[in-house]
């Protein structure tokens, strides 16, 4: 099963008032595992970035200078995509900022059934806890120091990991499929499968069959029950 992580950075929080996107990343997973193919772009929002989001992911107005607008790199983000589901954190979010950009250059907006919500998952398993990223990093354990600032990308990766707890752990990944080591896409390793924990050692079986002596001294104990159901 095929399916796209992905996540958007922008200049603000609401695109009817003029806020766009500034960049999207996406990360692709077979059966719950990343392949190893990711896509990442920058977004010239043909506007000034707001300070309290430059803030947050980082992303300053020098760095956009030059970047393609939405009309450039949506066929390359599509065609990344393909038929798969969308999956991200809060996805109503990304989902409106995605469909208003397709709106504006007269493109069909994708429908709501493609987009899978972490946060709705999230808060389905665990009603009435913190579930923002971070926190969910917290709970199962995984590794999120190098999230200094918000980036499309690096969230994927993390989000990548956190969905696959979500949908019940590792254990999706064992004999799933041939090569799941591999990226689907081009034959080559897997290196993102190489920060996965290390599975238990398997010890040897403890021996069930009694010995001798302990069989023998089970049916002296069972000799002196009176009336047991199981003699007669």
């Amino acid at each position: 099963m095929r399916e796209i992580v992905f996540d958007t950075e922008t200049t603000g929080f609401d695109p009817e008032k003029g806020d766009r996107l500034v960049q999207i990343g996406a990360v692709e997973l077979i059966d719950f595992l990343p392949t190893g193919r990711e896509y990442m772009t920058l977004v010239n929002p043909e506007r000034p970035m707001d300070p309290g989001a430059e803030a947050i992911h980082g992303i300053s107005d020098a760095m956009l200078e030059g970047q393609p607008t939405f009309g450039l790199i949506i066929d390359e983000f599509l065609e990344f995509v393909g038929d798969a589901p969308l999956v991200a954190h809060n996805a109503e979010f990304d989902m409106k900022f995605l469909n208003f950009e397709l709106r504006k250059i007269s493109r069909p907006p994708l429908p709501a059934n493609r987009f899978i919500d972490t946060l709705q998952i999230a808060r389905d398993l665990f009603p009435g806890q913190r579930l923002s990223l971070d926190a969910l990093c917290r709970r199962f354990g995984i590794d999120n120091s190098m999230r200094e600032r918000h980036d499309a990308l690096l969230d994927c990766q993390i989000l990548a990991e956190v969905y696959l707890e979500l949908r019940g752990g590792r254990q999706h990944g064992l004999g799933f499929r041939a090569g799941a080591g591999t990226d689907a896409g081009d034959g080559q390793t897997n290196n993102s499968r190489a920060s996965l924990p290390n599975i238990r050692p398997r010890h040897e079986p403890r021996p069930h069959r009694p010995s001798d002596a302990e069989l023998k001294a089970h049916q002296d104990f069972l000799s002196q029950i009176k009336g047991a159901i199981w003699s007669g």
